[in-house]
């Protein structure tokens, strides 16, 4: 078993961003801290309006959730419409899932412009009821996407869901066309070359260790020296630490595991999921899954509410293939070829964020549903700092902390088993 992403070995070569034996320039007008989807987004943004951008990563580009994730682009935030309206109201609840339909427009945009070769493809997605009542609730949620948002999404009976989906485990699927499907190590790293061509310079491998401000500028203390900015971004999501302590104590790291099997063939893939669509369940604890294009089963979830490591990822990984049986017991004697872990980033109201805080920049905050999202407010806090005037549901200069939290979530075995109990009633 390969203990990391199996996105990385479909790259057809590895870009190389690696500076370590140049010397840095001594100043920008902007500094970028993390080169996932956001940071890239934003270093693209300010080059294309004439910037200089230095983005830093302390490891290779895209190292985080950019090269790790499941590859999909849904429609829709982490919080349902149902709930987003109890919280905001209809009229608010609508623009904020346009967003999210707006996001996907703007990735597959930027993908035809770039000409990034990453797999990218309107599939749909399927959400499973993992209950008959989660079925129920779907009815519910397919009439108030279409009242609320002009949103058409298809419901399928579990008598007739082997159409979409080759298990008998579910108790009938909602079905959305509008989701996207892609390479996410492919879509980085063609995002990281158009942010190059546009004219940021990225520096991986390079640690920013801290910022201090001095008057109107910046002093970035790097691994490899000082630089001189004027503007930071912080761009680091679920693997922010001590170098921007105001964003840790307003981002919560999660863990999220994934394992992919061996190549099934195309007609067994086919048989699993006839329509190549991203799937994902309705539990708490839920499941994600998809057909690779070499025809693997990718299967992911939360696991396990701890920070990954090498044994959490053994661990998890055990969890979720007994999870991948329970749902395609035929793959029984197909062996699990890669698994991998890493961190998404959630905030406590798990709605996105970016702005601006004590004079520095930042957006992250996705809950698992960046790719697009990471994307689309990269590009708008980038604006936003070559000087348009930014107004946005998501543009929060008063973002607070979490009470209680520094950066390392105690809570979150707590949150778990919480989890795991209303999964057991819900």
């Amino acid at each position: 078993m390969k203990h990391y992403s199996y996105w990385l070995d479909t790259l057809a070569e590895t870009p190389q961003f690696s500076t370590e034996h140049q010397e840095l320039p001594r100043q920008a007008d902007a500094v970028i801290v993390g080169a996932g989807y956001t940071g890239l987004s934003a270093a693209r943004q300010l080059a294309n309006a004439g910037a200089s951008v230095l983005v830093f990563d302390r490891d290779r580009i895209g190292f985080g959730a950019s090269s790790r994730n499941g590859g999909q682009v849904l429609t829709g935030l982490k919080v349902d419409v149902d709930a987003l309206v109890a919280r905001r109201g209809e009229s608010e609840a609508r623009a904020l899932f346009n967003i999210s339909l707006d996001a996907i427009a703007a990735l597959e945009r930027l993908v035809a412009e770039e000409h990034i070769d990453c797999g990218c493809e309107r599939t749909g997605h399927i959400q499973a009821a993992a209950k008959p009542r989660h079925f129920e609730a779907m009815q519910r949620e397919q009439a108030l996407l279409a009242r609320v948002c002009h949103h058409e999404v298809r419901l399928v009976p579990q008598s007739a869901q082997r159409s979409e989906l080759g298990t008998d485990r579910y108790f009938g699927l909602l079905v959305d066309e509008r989701s996207v499907a892609l390479n996410p190590a492919q879509y980085v790293h063609g995002l990281a070359e158009a942010a190059r061509r546009a004219g940021a310079a990225l520096h991986a491998g390079t640690s920013v260790q801290r910022i201090a401000r001095a008057g109107s500028r910046w002093t970035v203390v790097t691994d490899r020296g000082d630089i001189q900015a004027g503007d930071v971004l912080f761009a680091t999501n679920g693997y922010t630490n001590g170098a921007a302590p105001f964003l840790q104590r307003r981002l919560i790291p999660v863990g999220s595991y994934v394992v992919a099997t061996a190549p099934l063939g195309a007609a067994a893939a086919a048989r699993l999921v006839p329509k190549r669509r991203m799937v994902f369940d309705t539990k708490h604890f839920l499941y994600y899954f998809r057909v690779t294009r070499d025809h693997r089963l990718l299967f992911g979830g939360r696991a396990e509410f701890s920070k990954p490591t090498d044994a959490s990822t053994s661990r998890a990984a055990k969890t979720l293939h007994a999870g991948l049986l329970t749902i395609f017991p035929e793959l029984a004697s197909v062996p699990i070829e890669y698994a991998w872990s890493g961190n998404v980033a959630f905030t406590r109201d798990q709605m996105p964020r970016a702005g601006r805080i004590d004079g520095a920049y930042y957006a992250g905050g996705y809950c698992g549903h960046g790719v697009a999202m990471a994307t689309y407010l990269g590009a708008l806090i980038g604006r936003r700092m070559a000087g348009e005037p930014i107004e946005h549901p998501f543009m929060d200069d008063r973002f607070p902390p979490i009470p209680l939290y520094r950066g390392t979530p105690w809570f979150l075995p707590l949150a778990g088993a919480y989890y795991r109990y209303l999964d057991l009633v819900d």
